[in-house]
Parts: structure tokens; C-alpha cells; sequence
């Protein structure tokens, strides 16, 4: 049996150790509200691009537009979002899973440093690495964005996709790849655009009379590329609100184990004193019936 000087120790590990793990639970949690919120406050400039793009598509015929034409996929372009750092479940073991299932040929992009690591550990064709800081800023997801798409339309790829934790609620997040390009029509844009994150209302063309200008056509190619941005800035902050929550859950059963592991080490300590007493006890009346 331990002594009781080691289990006293190990019951001051295992208290510093919960009062970690709940401090990041909490900062967790209070990360999570904060990438939910964000997210949230992009919905009116989705909403808004939905009806502008609705309205057009009930005056134009359909386009040659390079986002919207099909072409023989001879190289996947996949966006892989994981982490920066651990200690948040098995959030990025299931969407390593997901890379593992791909045969086809595949030029990734990167953010987040976990998936960088596994790229280059496991020697796949990994193009760029972005930085993305935490508040996850509409700037910095651009640069990913726009280099994909310079790489779509120089035909280095045939497709963008992106691989990413989506989060469902706080407790569930599933590893998703989302297709982004190239969209099959415009109505297949504008009802991808409606789904985008199941909030935003389904736009309806206004049958009003607009001048555009300076044309239809002009302002549909120029909010195409928004809409592109856009929808990899919506995953990216999807993916760091299930970081943040998926690090809030595993620090919390953290913290819970540590709870179970200290109510049994202070139960082993108190038996382990109460031994060493009764023995002290026992060893005193046994020195005085032998002097007896």
C-alpha cells in the first residue's frame, strides 16, 4: 500500500490538475458564445446577397461564368480547417479519418497547425498553409479563399472543397466536406447559399424593375467571388466555434475524472492513516503488556 506521504501527494497533483482543466472550461465556453455570436452577425449579409442574387437570376439566362461550368475533375482542391493546438477530444483524429478515405488525386490547402502536421506526417500534396488567428477574421480567410480561387481558375485544381469540423450543437460536431466550387447552376448557388447554415431564410426574386449597373452580367461575376469568401469565412467560423466547444467537453470530463480520482485518493488516504494509527495503537499496548 502507498504511504500516506504519496498519496497526499498525488492528491495535490490531481487538485492542480482540475483546477486547470476547469479553467479551461471556462475560457472554452466563453470562446465558444463569442465564434456562435460571430457567426451569427454574418447572417444579414448573407440574407442580403441571397435576394440581389435572386433578383438576377430571374433576369438573366444561364452563364459561362467559370464558377458554374462543369469540367473533368482530374485534381481535387481540398481546404483542410483543423486546430492550432490539442486538447479538444477527438475533434481532429475524425476529420484525419476523412483525408485517410480520399484515393483520388488531391492538392490540400491548410489552417490550423494540427493539419499541417498531418499532411506533412503523412506526405500528402499540401500547396499552402494559411494562419488564422482565433477571432477567425473575414481578412485572413480571405487570403485562403482568393489563392484557391487564383488556383480553380488557373486549372491547378478542378474543385474547392472544404474538409471541416461543422458544429451542430455543443455537444455534437461533425466532420463534413462541403463542395463549394464549382456550382452545378444558379439555382443549385442560391439553394446551396440558403442552406448555408440553416438559419439564413430562403431568398425570393423581387419581381420590381432594377437598373444594374453596369449590367447584369457584371454584377453577377462580381458577387460570385463574395459569395466564395463568404462561404469559407462561414466554415472557418463553424469549425472554431466546434474547436472551442469540443475543447469545453473534453476539459469538462477532464475535471469530472479528476473529481472521481480525488473522492477515491482521499478515501484510500483516510484508510491508509486509520491503518497506520491502529497500528501505532496496537504496537503502544503490545510495548506495555510486555513490560507488564
Amino acid at each position: 500500500m502507498p504511504s500516506t506521504r504519496d498519496i497526499r501527494r498525488r492528491i495535490k497533483s490531481v487538485k492542480n490538475t482540475r483546477q486547470i482543466t476547469k479553467a479551461m472550461e471556462l475560457v472554452a465556453a466563453s470562446k465558444m458564445k463569442k465564434a456562435q455570436q460571430t457567426a451569427i452577425n454574418g447572417l444579414p449579409y448573407a440574407n442580403l446577397l441571397a435576394d440581389v442574387l435572386a433578383s438576377l437570376a430571374s433576369r438573366i439566362e444561364e452563364t459561362s461564368h467559370p464558377f458554374l461550368v462543369q469540367r473533368p475533375v482530374r485534381t481535387r482542391g481540398i481546404l483542410l480547417i483543423t486546430t492550432d493546438k490539442g486538447l479538444c477530444g477527438p475533434l481532429n483524429a475524425n476529420l484525419f479519418k476523412l483525408v485517410s478515405e480520399i484515393h483520388t488525386p488531391v492538392k490540400y490547402y491548410s489552417i490550423g497547425r494540427k493539419g499541417t502536421q498531418f499532411l506533412a506526417r503523412t506526405k500528402r500534396a499540401m500547396v499552402a498553409e494559411f494562419q488564422v488567428h482565433d477571432r477567425v477574421p473575414f481578412a485572413e480567410v480571405k487570403v485562403a479563399s482568393e489563392f484557391m480561387i487564383k488556383q480553380y481558375l488557373e486549372g491547378e485544381i478542378d474543385t474547392i472543397e472544404v474538409i471541416y469540423p461543422r458544429f451542430k450543437n455543443t455537444l455534437v460536431q461533425v466532420p463534413t466536406v462541403r463542395p463549394v466550387l464549382p456550382l452545378e447552376s444558379l439555382k443549385d448557388f442560391l439553394d446551396q447559399l440558403g442552406k448555408d447554415t440553416g438559419t439564413v431564410r430562403v431568398p425570393h426574386a423581387d419581381d420590381r424593375e432594377f437598373l444594374f449597373e453596369p449590367g447584369i452580367t457584371e454584377v453577377l461575376n462580381a458577387l460570385l467571388p463574395f459569395y466564395v469568401d463568404h462561404q469559407i469565412h462561414q466554415i472557418a467560423l463553424s469549425a472554431k466555434a466546434s474547436e472551442h466547444s469540443a475543447r469545453m467537453v473534453a476539459m469538462k470530463t477532464a475535471k469530472d475524472n479528476a473529481t472521481e480520482l480525488l473522492d477515491d485518493l482521499t478515501l484510500e488516504y483516510n484508510k491508509a492513516r486509520q491503518a497506520a494509527i491502529t497500528q501505532e495503537i496496537l504496537e503502544i499496548a503490545a510495548a506495555q503488556y510486555s513490560a507488564a
